[in-house]
C-alpha cells in the first residue's frame, strides 16, 4: 500500500532516504523531510507491505509534470521489483502528468520504463 507521508512516519522516512547515495547526513535528511512537510509541491509516499515500510518515493509536483526526486527501497527487499512497483503506482496516481527524473533517479526510472512496454517518460 502506497501511503502519503505524515509526521508520524518521519523517522521511517529519514531511514529510507538515508539508503540513497548522498543522503547520509542527518542535518540534510532533516532539511529534506522539512521540505516535504512544508512545501505542497513536494510529496512523499511510503510503501507499506504487511506491517513494514519497505520503500519510499518522493516527487516534486508541477502543473503538467512531476519529477521523481527520491526513490529508495530497504536493502533487504531490493531486487524484488519494489522500486518499479512504486514508480508504476505513482504513474497511476497521476496519469495526466508527464514523469521527469533527476540525475540520481534517471537510470533506474529508465529501466522501469524499459520493462513496461510502450511506456514513455
Amino acid at each position: 500500500m502506497l501511503l502519503r507521508y505524515k509526521k508520524t512516519y518521519e523517522k521511517i522516512a529519514m531511514g529510507l532516504l538515508s539508503y540513497m547515495p548522498g543522503e547520509k547526513n542527518v542535518k540534510k535528511l532533516q532539511e529534506l523531510i522539512h521540505l516535504y512537510e512544508t512545501d505542497s509541491r513536494w510529496q512523499l509516499y511510503l510503501l507499506k507491505e504487511n506491517e513494514d515500510f519497505i520503500g519510499l518515493i518522493g516527487l516534486q509536483m508541477d502543473e503538467d509534470e512531476y519529477t521523481i526526486q527520491h526513490l529508495s527501497v530497504n536493502p533487504s527487499f531490493r531486487g524484488e521489483g519494489i522500486g518499479q512497483e512504486m514508480v508504476k503506482r505513482v504513474r497511476s496516481l497521476f496519469p495526466e502528468k508527464k514523469c521527469r527524473t533527476t540525475s540520481e533517479t534517471e537510470s533506474f526510472i529508465e529501466k522501469c520504463y524499459e520493462k513496461e512496454e510502450g511506456a514513455e517518460l
